[in-house]
């Protein structure tokens, strides 16, 4: 199997990467969040990684952490989730985000991404709460779930607008504590970060 993956980054499609290594490109579906923060074409590039082998296809995915992959893993281990889904859910919020949903039976939280119902949602919780590592989860997180979907949201924005996935990153770090939960607001403070506002 295939663990991990360095290389150099030559495509950045709607859901997958294609990244090249050893003369080979290497087609990765990736969350949202990962394909943000890639990083321009041209550029290295490392990726956590999850082969799944079907049948009729072998399906390489991509994450930014080992904590990313876990959960992937622990995602499509639930009945009715695919990989798919699992991408759909860790395209929403961070790991931190999901896993607190799922330990405190936050099924509307969960029913909101595209593709989960409130029967999976259900399943979810059924299915990992007890069985999600809860450790290093702040008690109580600076950033709240809504701004934590803002700052994805946000990192889309800034990518589209011409900026690097590591620029946004950046760019969100410096967000102060307080920031408006309001992605325009947020725009405009990103902005002024990089001086164009």
């Amino acid at each position: 199997m295939i663990a991990s993956l360095r290389g150099t980054l030559i495509h950045i499609g709607v859901d997958h990467l294609v990244v090249e290594t050893g003369g080979v490109g290497w087609l990765v579906y990736a969350p949202r969040t990962v394909l943000g923060a890639a990083g321009a074409v041209g550029e290295p590039i490392f990726l956590h990684t999850q082969m799944i082998v079907r049948e009729d296809a072998m399906t390489l995915y991509g994450f930014s952490t080992v904590a990313q992959r876990a959960l992937f893993e622990s995602l499509i281990g639930v009945s009715g989730v695919g990989p798919k889904v699992a991408l759909s859910l860790l395209s929403s919020g961070a790991p931190d985000e999901i896993r607190t949903a799922v330990a405190q039976g936050d099924t509307a939280r969960l029913s909101r991404v595209p593709g989960i119902g409130k029967k999976t949602a259900e399943r979810l919780v059924l299915e990992l709460k007890g069985k999600i590592d809860l450790k290093g989860l702040p008690a109580a997180s600076g950033a709240t779930p809504a701004a934590s979907g803002l700052n994805s949201d946000l990192a889309d924005l800034l990518v589209s607008l011409g900026y690097s996935g590591a620029e946004a990153a950046s760019a969100i770090g410096a967000l102060p504590a307080d920031a408006p939960e309001d992605l325009e607001q947020r725009l405009r403070l990103a902005l002024r970060y990089f001086g164009s506002a």
